[in-house]
Order: structure tokens, then C-alpha cells, then sequence
């Protein structure tokens, strides 16, 4: 049974930083894409950043500069650092999971994100 959690979710003031975090278990981490997206009221869900199994990363042109996405392979564990946050980034984050970074298979319950 394939699990991704996600946490570090929260209300931050713009300008402010917050570090996502999501732990997988259930899944051969280290051969696949992971990746953030998020979805805000209203809006479709988009993406925001992902990273392959080589760690080459792809990161949305909207947070370029201001998100990182990384792993820790010896944790199992997905984290996307966010600084210099807008209100705009105000959405629910989801940690999702697959074969490759076109197509994921695998969906984590989300962690809100709320920028004033």
C-alpha cells in the first residue's frame, strides 16, 4: 500500500517561509518522479515542482526563484522549501507520486497553505 503524508503546512504572513514535507512508504522511492502541486478555491490544480529519479528537478515558472523541491532518499522523504511566499500561493499543497512526471499514480491527502 503505496502512503505519501504530507506536513508543514500553515498561516504565514507575505514575505514569510514555509518547508513542506512528504513521507512515502509503501514505495520504490528512489526509481520514480515525485512532485507538488496545488490547487487553490476555483482554480484548477496545477503544478508546481517535480523531481526525477536522476534529481534533475523542473520547477513552475510562477515559483521559480522562490521554491525548491528535493528529497532525502535515506528518509523517503519529498520537501519543498518555499520562501519569499504571496498571497497567491495560497492553495492546498499535494505530494503526489508515479512512474514517470507526466502521469502520477499516487495522491497524499494535502496540507494547506495560507499566505496574508
Amino acid at each position: 500500500q503505496v502512503q505519501l503524508v504530507e506536513s508543514g503546512g500553515g498561516s504565514v504572513q507575505a514575505g514569510g517561509f514555509l518547508r513542506l514535507s512528504c513521507a512515502a512508504s509503501g514505495y520504490t522511492y528512489n526509481r520514480n518522479c515525485m512532485a507538488w502541486f496545488r490547487q487553490a478555491p476555483g482554480k484548477e490544480r496545477e503544478g508546481v515542482a517535480c523531481i526525477d529519479s536522476d534529481g534533475t528537478t523542473n520547477v513552475a515558472d510562477s515559483v521559480k526563484g522562490r521554491f525548491t523541491i528535493s528529497k532525502d532518499k535515506a528518509n523517503n522523504t519529498l520537501y519543498l522549501q518555499m520562501n519569499s511566499l504571496e498571497p497567491e500561493d495560497t492553495a492546498m499543497y499535494y505530494c503526489a507520486a508515479g512512474g514517470n512526471c507526466i502521469n502520477f499514480e499516487y495522491w497524499g491527502q494535502g496540507t494547506q497553505v495560507t499566505v496574508s
